[in-house]
């Protein structure tokens, strides 16, 4: 249990904190992946040239401060976190690690105004922070339906848009998993574990990728995007796997994440709409909430809204097709962008049906624009659900 004086000293770093928390994380790290090199794995270094991963944490620290009276409030984002965490094999002997780069960075960026008070109450609040964290992902690694990481067969490969492959893999032997037996949510993601060596990479590299069945009898399916700029590709990993990967090659995975799943208490609501909202590879994890939700109950209206820059990046059209032709009252929108305006709060307001139950996913701006657009709208809070590619935290607003 925090004093009440190392909670207020917490608290009055708030201000501090909203003015200069990014440049404080940038700062943290910088430091941390310069002198332990064998964290590099963990980061996905377009998120961090974006900043969008010191962003996330900034957001994480100032949420903690602004709590710091009841931790509790947490929770939420704990737990989403943690899938992360989990699925990277982030253990308990990472947090002291990120506990003295934090103070450091807090000290070399506030400098004289970083008193030792203040970094005293800090290590401690990180020290309770941390716990907590520890606590939540303790319970995750003994859910996981593997541990560790496992070999897998790329089994099939298929192009399901110019930009996108979807990779099908099925469990070795020596891995000891029936996929029979592997419950799969709609939803989650599975973590490839890598050793690149194009762009001069010397390191393994981890990522996240959504799943785009529920259905394992082919084994597990994720998609993955070529993340290129200027014709050049920039994503370190989505280059490997669509160049370097084919099939009856070797990949490492770890056990299914995340806590992006339709309301099973709605699945059979036929009075409450479903939409499902996505952008480019985005629709990945929507598509199996699709099948989720025509196998649990076809009879549920369903909105199917797809962004694509043009008709060749529009993925898995005929699998939505299909999957739409099963619902009884289904509506497919699509939006290329390449001709047409971009989704708005216009937009949402015609297609989107009152008190229906949503799904987004999407990119980082796709999905800081919807949620502003279905505030503007006041669509239920508690009925809006979103898992954007990169770190949800810097799409938090506390």
């Amino acid at each position: 249990m925090l004093s009440a004086q190392t909670r207020a000293i917490v608290k009055a770093t708030v201000p501090v904190l909203e003015k200069q928390g990014t440049a404080i994380t940038k700062v943290f790290y910088k430091n941390m992946l310069n002198e332990h090199k064998e964290l590099l794995n963990i980061f996905n270094r377009v998120n961090q040239a974006k900043g969008a991963q010191p962003t996330a944490l900034a957001t994480t620290v100032l949420a903690a401060a602004k709590h710091i009276d009841d931790l509790s409030v947490l929770l939420p984002h704990v737990e989403q976190i943690g899938h992360k965490h989990r699925a990277l094999q982030i253990k308990p002997e990472h947090y002291p690690i990120v506990g003295e780069y934090l103070l450091k960075a807090i000290k070399e960026t506030l400098g004289a105004a970083a008193t030792p008070n203040i970094l005293g109450a800090w290590g401690e609040a990180y020290g309770a922070i941390a716990d907590i964290f520890i606590s939540v992902e303790n319970r995750m690694y003994k859910e996981a339906a593997w541990a560790g990481w496992k070999p897998f067969e790329v089994v099939a490969r298929e192009r399901v848009a110019s930009d996108i492959v979807e990779f099908t893999v099925k469990a070795k032997a020596e891995s000891g998993i029936d996929l029979a037996k592997l419950p799969i949510v709609a939803g989650q993601y599975l973590t490839v574990n890598t050793h690149p060596t194009g762009q001069g990479n010397t390191y393994d590299a981890l990522r996240h990728y959504s799943i785009c069945s529920v259905s394992t009898d082919g084994g597990l399916r994720f998609s993955v995007k070529l993340e290129a700029a200027a014709g050049k590709p920039v994503g370190l990993v989505s280059e490997y796997l669509h160049n370097n990967v084919s099939v009856g090659d070797q990949i490492l995975l770890s056990a299914p994440a995340g806590d992006f799943a339709l309301n099973k208490d709605l699945v059979r609501q036929n009075d409450i709409p479903l939409v499902l909202l996505g952008s480019g590879v985005g629709v990945t994890p929507l598509l199996a909430m699709l099948e989720e939700q025509v196998i649990a109950n076809p009879e549920r209206p369903v909105y199917w809204i797809q962004s694509a820059y043009d008709e060749e990046r529009l993925a898995f059209k005929e699998h939505v097709d299909e999957l739409l032709s099963k619902v009884s009252k289904a509506k497919k929108v699509v939006v290329l962008t390449s001709n047409q305006p971009r989704i708005d709060g216009e937009f949402l307001a015609k297609e989107v049906p009152a008190g229906s139950d949503v799904y987004l996913c999407g990119s980082l701006d796709f999905m800081t624009s919807m949620i502003d657009h279905f505030d503007v709208l006041e669509h239920q809070n508690d009925r809006i659900h979103y898992e954007p590619f990169g770190p949800k935290m810097s799409t938090v607003k506390v």
